[in-house]
């Protein structure tokens, strides 16, 4: 049976109270009809025995307090799903916005999701190449991997992350079994062209699923995309069989609209006024990257966040280093030097990287290449502040041509165009023809046998 609760009891922002509701459900949806015989929708997220307060997606203005009727849906936010939602662009609530028509559902899935069970979890094994020499070779992206980018305001994150969708891929015969989620939160309308554009320009678009909110939609709809995004993934890969690689942009945009929602319901705020459940709320989004036994696909997680004064003990950067593999981290003193992408290399790490590459995956001298690059650019930085102190010319010989190689380094290797696609390959020999360029003996991370077929001293970058 269906009733109408007729007029609410009180507003307050996005939220309304509405009385004497029977068998009302946590994170249910409900349909709210104006006067004007609009429809809005919104979900339940607090329950005080028949009072309820509902979060409303499109906002509380000119709704009555009288005149309002409420109807409670049954159950929670669903995302419509089929193998045609590849190539569409929805809103952040899940709705279609590419003209092209409604879905025709093969399944409804709440997008709140099920906790994968840790037992059922495997390891995630093997890469995702993006054409990035410095991902590929030094902080490599394993599938099933959740590995965020520490941004700061302004910089080159957006093209990094339309870069990264464009390129990434699997083997040669996995490809036709990949596909790209992509989730913007809170960006303008410029930047929300730019994303579709730049998929479209690349004929990348018929492999990718987008989900848009723009600066001047509701804030609370921001709180659903992440969401409606992971549950797409999920089914695309557990139900479809596919390899899912998710990029999420901005976690700061998200984790600010759950701030503002978490100050309109009156709680007790915690570090810089976020809630004190952000760490529980942001591991319930990138808790559901994975690989599940018995399942062919995987979900691979890129979230994307811009670390507000560049501090990365901001809160946001902060949990999500607790809670992922790893970090991305961009520098904007390299930014500003002219290299693109500008990732820092000592702060960027990747945990499960070690059992994703070498023989089998990559190249058998992965390993020991990245340590050592690692390590000769740990000395340039040594070499670097050295010489702000007694200047370079009185530096030692050897100093000298560790700040060669950290020249090099960022021109040739770290830097490149924003559509030049690296192989893995290619990368890798960049990596040992830098090296070359050191003495042999200053190369201790590499073994013997190794330094035999890859070192050549002649070798010019």
């Amino acid at each position: 049976m269906l009733i109408d609760y007729i007029g609410v009891k009180e507003i307050n922002g996005s939220l309304v109270v509405i009385d004497n509701v029977d068998n009302a459900s946590y994170e249910e949806v409900v349909n709210i009809r104006l006067e004007s015989g609009e429809v809005r929708q919104g979900r339940i997220v607090q329950i005080e025995g028949k009072r309820i307060v509902v979060q409303v997606f499109e906002g509380t203005k000119n709704i009555s307090l009288e005149n309002t009727k409420t109807r409670l849906k049954g159950h929670p936010m669903e995302m419509l799903l089929s193998p045609e939602i590849l190539g569409r662009v929805f809103d952040g609530s899940g709705r279609p916005i590419d003209g092209l028509g409604d879905i025709f559902p093969e399944k409804k899935v709440n997008i709140n999701g099920t906790p994968i069970n840790p037992v059922s979890r495997e390891y995630p094994r093997n890469y995702i190449n993006t054409g990035i020499s410095s991902i590929d070779v030094l902080t490599t992206l394993i599938r099933g991997q959740k590995l965020p980018i520490f941004s700061g305001s302004g910089m080159k994150h957006n093209e990094l992350a339309v870069q990264i969708a464009k390129q990434a891929k699997l083997s040669e015969d996995e490809n036709s079994n990949f596909a790209i989620v992509f989730a913007a939160m809170g960006v303008k309308n410029d930047v929300a062209d730019y994303f579709k554009r730049s998929f479209e320009e690349a004929g990348a678009l018929g492999r990718v699923v987008m989900f848009l909110n723009l600066s001047n939609d509701p804030v609370i709809e921001r709180i659903l995309t992440p969401r409606c995004a992971l549950t797409t993934a999920e089914y695309l890969a557990f139900d479809l069989g596919m390899h899912i690689l998710v990029i999420m942009t901005d976690m700061t945009s998200y984790s600010e609209a759950l701030r503002e929602f978490s100050s309109s319901k009156g709680e007790i705020p915690g570090r810089k006024g976020y809630p004190g459940y952000l760490y529980s709320d942001l591991a319930s989004l990138y808790e559901r990257a994975g690989v599940v036994k018995g399942k062919p696909g995987s979900v691979t997680q890129i979230p994307i966040l811009t670390m507000p004064n560049d501090d990365i003990t901001h809160p946001v950067p902060d949990l999500t280093g607790y809670i992922t593999e790893g970090q991305i981290v961009l520098d904007r003193f390299l930014e500003n030097s002219g290299i693109y992408p500008p990732v820092a290399i000592l702060p960027s790490l990747s945990r499960l990287m070690k059992d994703g590459i070498g023989e089998g995956f990559t190249r058998e001298d992965h390993s020991a290449l990245a340590n050592q690059l690692f390590a000769c650019y740990a000395k340039v930085i040594e070499a670097r502040s050295l010489a702000s102190v007694i200047g370079e010319d009185e530096l030692s010989p050897g100093y000298k041509k560790i700040m060669e190689f950290g020249k090099a380094f960022e021109t040739k290797f770290l830097n490149q165009r924003q559509n030049e696609d690296r192989t893995i390959n290619q990368s890798l020999d960049l990596g040992w023809q830098l090296l070359s360029k050191l003495p042999k003996e200053e190369l201790d991370r590499v073994d013997q046998k190794t330094l035999e077929k890859y070192y050549h001293p002649a070798d010019e970058v």
